[in-house]
């Protein structure tokens, strides 16, 4: 087992080592974070982090990875699809990583403590998000899933997740996947919600519903008629490639993407709706996610 350690923090969070997870209370903010993870990564020789045994040398002296992700109330707490996208990264490039758990309603202080980047939003209000990846071997830290994975492939190039120079063509297929789903997104929003402590939904909410107005389930048949044509476009492109991946025998980030959104809808959706999803294209979609958790050893 990981050794108990205390983190200086105003709230309460979460350091998941693989599936190992510990609880560090805290007395002034997240700015003691970045403290409590140099002393745990200087511990490194008592982590439990799974290593492929082919790469066990190559990876022996690196410091493991942080990725922060978002805490919810779920087993296990991942839910969210973008923190997702890099989690099933690093899991398949065998890169030794350790999650820090954030309160959807402290992302903002977090963030600002590590020097994660920040986006603008339309009225030009600084806007924080995760996932964001830290990587103590570089000194680099990374916002957006999309940068984590082209960062990861361009610094750990082994097992690449944009085969054959693809990194440019995978981009314009992240973005045109999530167009199929976006329309029905106020539903998937309505379950998000469901899963969150308290504060972090009421802060999920405000924050939200700036880009997505309230109410989010006023128009929850119409939102599912739309979830299924997208998933009948994305079907059509499947069955456009010679084999079980976007890229027909080739795995690629591509496959990620779909899964993680998979995933989303899977962790905080009622079982009848996920159900419902996996009976779509003759239980497509439940087998793609099977087959990607497996390829990423996440199974």
């Amino acid at each position: 087992m990981v050794s108990q350690m205390t983190m200086p923090s105003a709230r309460c969070g979460l350091v998941c080592i693989k599936d190992q997870y510990q609880r560090c209370t805290s007395v002034q903010g997240y700015i003691g974070m970045t403290q409590c993870l140099r002393m745990k990564l200087s511990l490194e020789k008592e982590y439990k982090v799974s290593r492929s045994p082919s790469n066990l040398s190559q990876y022996s002296m690196m410091q493991p990875l942080v990725l922060y992700d978002i805490l919810s109330e779920l087993p296990g707490n991942n839910f969210s699809p973008n923190p997702a996208k890099p989690r099933f990264v690093l899991s398949y490039k065998d890169l030794p990583f350790v999650t820090l758990w954030v309160e959807y309603s402290d992302i903002s202080i977090a963030m600002k403590a590590i020097g994660g980047k920040s986006s603008k939003r339309q009225d030009g209000s600084d806007v924080y998000t995760i996932p964001v990846l830290s990587d103590p071997n570089t000194g680099a830290v990374i916002t957006d899933s999309l940068e984590i994975a082209s960062y990861l492939e361009k610094t750990y190039p082994e097992k690449p997740i944009f085969p054959n120079s693809s990194e440019s063509l995978i981009r314009a297929f992240d973005s045109d996947y999530l167009s199929l789903i976006r329309p029905a997104v106020k539903s998937i929003f309505t379950r998000s919600v469901e899963i969150l402590s308290p504060a972090s939904a009421k802060f999920f909410i405000e924050v939200r519903s700036q880009d997505i107005p309230l109410p989010w389930d006023a128009n929850y048949d119409e939102d599912w008629d739309l979830l299924e044509k997208g998933y009948n476009t994305a079907y059509e492109w499947y069955q456009k490639t010679d084999g079980k991946w976007i890229m027909g025998d080739t795995f690629s980030y591509a496959d990620i993407v779909v899964a993680c959104w998979l995933l989303w809808c899977k962790r905080v959706m009622k079982e009848e709706e996920w159900v419902r999803i996996s009976s779509w294209n003759g239980g497509k979609w439940v087998q793609v996610l099977a087959d990607v958790e497996k390829e990423c050893k996440l199974a």
